[in-house]
């Protein structure tokens, strides 16, 4: 990945917008990184993790009963037999 300073991007944008399309560009201000140019398709998959990372619980973070209740579930009993797989240890 390049790195390149606001002012070096600022004046050399068209050339950056197509490294972008084959990495990430770091812009720098002050000798940090600020920012990344990125392609539309690596913008796009960031927006995509973070919608399925929305959907991710943590049973750290479920109080004990919902997690009881979660672990005590049982399906419909025409389904017994996946109740059983999740049975086997």
């Amino acid at each position: 990945m390049s790195a390149v300073t606001a002012t070096e991007f600022a004046k050399g944008f068209g050339r950056f917008k197509e490294e972008a399309q084959r990495e990430p560009v770091a812009i720098t201000s002050y000798g940090r990184i600020s920012g990344y140019f990125v392609s539309a398709r690596e913008y796009e998959e960031l927006c995509r993790l973070r919608e399925f990372e929305r959907r991710v619980y943590r049973l750290k973070g479920l109080p004990a009963n919902v997690r009881e209740a979660i672990k005590s579930a049982r399906m419909d009993a025409s389904h017994d037999h996946l109740n059983a797989l999740l049975n086997e240890k």
